[in-house]
């Protein structure tokens, strides 16, 4: 067994840290909706595909809602899509929707921010908030009832919003983004197909790697708030993937993805984002679902940058995985190919090749993009171009 030794502390990083959301956590929660928005609001209920109206949720939300004034959009898709938002900005602004309220997983939340900062952007077009970074202060207020967990995004302010007429994927973001309230009932969790309870184990596991897989650093809560949500995906997923309907295994998957990504893990600590910066470029791209392009991006992506990361990659083999033979050079790789076998438990490919024969030029198309948008240094460092990018999206075809 190796000790991992830091010959050169870092100390925590300075942060500020301040999450409003409200959760609503436990079984008959959403009931208590109607007393959390306001008396008098008008509201508009946002939801995706409907199964929301055969799982029964839908008939949940809408007998909370009995004593307000609501208006209903559907249709949001798994990628939320900029054209069919603008949609929902015509009623909000037609009908003076003073309220929202999403129901669904991270890509309705995900739209309803969007509308809670176009609708009270006062720039040329909604779009220019994404393509220009414009961070949102102030929206119009909502409230969320999960149904999918996955994204965390149900307890923070962040967003992305693809534009499929020019296959584009953007975050946005910002203080005035962040759900009034969030209804988090682990019972939705046994109406959700297996494909998606993969994606979401995914999801959160590659946000707590996101903000974990950089350097060592004097954080020693924050590693292991970390190493903590994954351990507990480890243990669970498999258990929620084969038994939906087992309550507690629901209810400790549904925590981890949502405290996997509302703020508190990252702060004092380095983050990467590099992964999720070219994720999001395969599902513009080919459509590949959110979590898929992260788990054939993660692999690559840490080869490529071993010597930087190699300690923190090592430590994750200890702690996570549990690896204590070898070098650190030879742990390291080993909880690579660890991760790689737990996303392949779950039928999560990791190679881009093996969901589409079209994908020769891909990595130089990425290049090319990175380039167009002045993205000259992502990762923890900073220090990773456009030409970086190209070799990683290369690997892992």
């Amino acid at each position: 067994m190796i000790h991992l030794v830091q010959n050169k502390k870092i100390n925590m990083l300075n942060f500020e840290f301040k999450n409003p959301t409200k959760i609503l956590f436990g079984k008959g929660q959403i009931e208590r909706i109607a007393k959390e928005i306001p008396q008098g609001a008008k509201v508009l209920m946002l939801y995706g595909g409907g199964s929301i109206k055969q799982n029964g949720i839908y008939e949940q939300v809408k007998n909370a809602l009995g004593g307000f004034e609501v208006i209903e959009f559907g249709g949001i898709p798994a990628n939320p899509e900029y054209e069919i938002l603008l949609q929902a900005l015509n009623i909000i602004k037609e009908e003076r929707i003073t309220y929202m309220l999403a129901v669904g997983g991270g890509s309705v939340i995900d739209g309803t921010k969007f509308l809670s900062s176009a609708a009270l952007f006062s720039g040329d077009t909604p779009w220019d908030i994404l393509t220009q970074k414009i961070v949102t202060t102030k929206g119009l207020p909502f409230g969320t009832v999960l149904t999918l967990p996955a994204t965390g995004s149900e307890m923070n302010s962040g967003a992305v919003i693809t534009r499929a007429e020019t296959q584009e994927k953007y975050s946005m973001g910002g203080p005035g983004l962040f759900p009034q309230f969030s209804v988090l009932d682990p019972q939705v969790v046994k109406s959700v197909p297996k494909r998606q309870l993969a994606n979401g184990i995914t999801d959160s596991f590659s946000h707590v790697l996101e903000q974990y897989m950089t350097y060592p650093i004097q954080a020693l809560l924050q590693d292991r708030f970390a190493e903590s949500i994954m351990q507990t995906l480890i243990e669970v997923g498999p258990k929620v993937i084969n038994n939906p309907a087992d309550y507690d295994a629901a209810a400790d998957f549904m925590w981890c993805c949502t405290m996997a990504l509302n703020g508190l893990i990252q702060k004092g600590v380095p983050t990467d984002w590099a992964v999720h910066a070219m994720g999001h470029e395969l599902t513009a791209l080919f459509g590949i679902d959110h979590a898929r392009t992260l788990a054939i991006i993660h692999p690559s992506h840490y080869r490529y940058n071993f010597a930087s990361k190699k300690e923190k990659l090592a430590q994750y083999g200890q702690r996570v995985w549990g690896i204590t033979e070898g070098t650190l050079e030879e742990i390291a790789e080993a909880a690579i190919v660890k991760t790689e076998e737990f996303f392949h438990s779950m039928d999560i490919k990791t190679k881009l090749s093996e969901y589409t024969a079209d994908y020769a030029g891909t990595a130089e198309k990425i290049e090319a993009r990175f380039t167009e948008r002045g993205w000259n240094g992502i990762g923890e460092h900073k220090t990773l171009a456009p030409s970086d990018v190209k070799e990683i999206v290369s690997m892992s075809y």
